[in-house]
């Protein structure tokens, strides 16, 4: 009788199990098609990896052939991400042509602030407002063969007063500039340089830079790749534990 109570409720909790496994699978492969984000759970800590890739959508939605990520998805999962303890930390995965400015320095920002610890990796490419995206992290990697445009500000379509549109797009691109420097090792000035090179780009004002030279004008930390990333992202992890811990320990002291 005993046995037989085993085996008939066995069943249902092995299946229940398996139905809970199944649905979390559904809901990662769903979140990952519709916003390219996905948790990682491993050994060595519980990573949310979020993806930006093509062009940054901001306050005008576009046409809907164009890849996009949309900063009304990115800002809520942001915030779910610092609030969520079974999250230690953040792997940002950047291939972008930039896009949006106000978006994509409101993203840069919140993820500056984010209390855990939080990496970046460039493949392909960090255009233009990708180039604080990818310096907001705690780390920021870029691939030998990924590319990075730095560029003055433009705007599309009909200016109504120059002046006055002048000194608003001169103060935006000052924030560009502030952040970049504040969060990479490059200075403002040199910054300043890139941005407003001539002769680099046909017909235009900026610089191109290679995975290596973003190393060398000191605005990304490293030159690697997903493995390099996903290491420094697991060192950060384990020392803020080990900070945790410690602090545990002082105070029962």
């Amino acid at each position: 009788m005993n046995e037989e109570s085993k085996v008939t409720f066995s069943k249902p909790f092995k299946s229940l199990e398996a139905a809970e496994e199944q649905s979390m699978k559904t809901e990662n492969i769903e979140a990952l098609k519709e916003m390219g984000t996905t948790p990682l759970v491993t050994n060595k800590g519980n990573i949310h990896c979020l993806t930006v890739i093509g062009q940054i959508e901001g306050h005008m939605v576009l046409p809907p052939q164009n890849k996009t990520t949309k900063y009304e998805h990115v800002i809520p999962q942001l915030v779910a991400i610092e609030e969520n303890p079974e999250i230690d930390g953040l792997l940002l995965i950047l291939n972008t042509v930039g896009g949006d400015v106000e978006a994509g320095l409101a993203i840069a920002e919140m993820i500056a602030s984010m209390s855990k610890p939080t990496v970046s990796l460039v493949l392909g490419g960090g255009h233009s407002i990708g180039v604080p995206m990818a310096v907001s992290t705690t780390h920021s990697f870029i691939a030998p063969s990924a590319t990075m445009t730095i560029h003055p500000i433009r705007l599309n379509g009909m200016i109504i007063g120059v002046p006055q549109a002048y000194e608003y797009f001169d103060k935006m691109q000052e924030r560009v500039v502030q952040f970049v420097s504040k969060n990479s090792k490059i200075t403002r000035e040199k910054f300043k340089e890139l941005m407003l090179k001539t002769g680099e780009l046909a017909n235009d004002v900026g610089t191109v830079l290679f995975g290596e030279e973003a190393v060398k004008n000191g605005i990304i930390d490293d030159l690697g790749g997903l493995s390099e990333a996903l290491s420094k992202l697991y060192e950060f992890i384990a020392m803020k534990k080990d900070n945790a811990s410690n602090n545990d320990r002082g105070t029962l002291q």
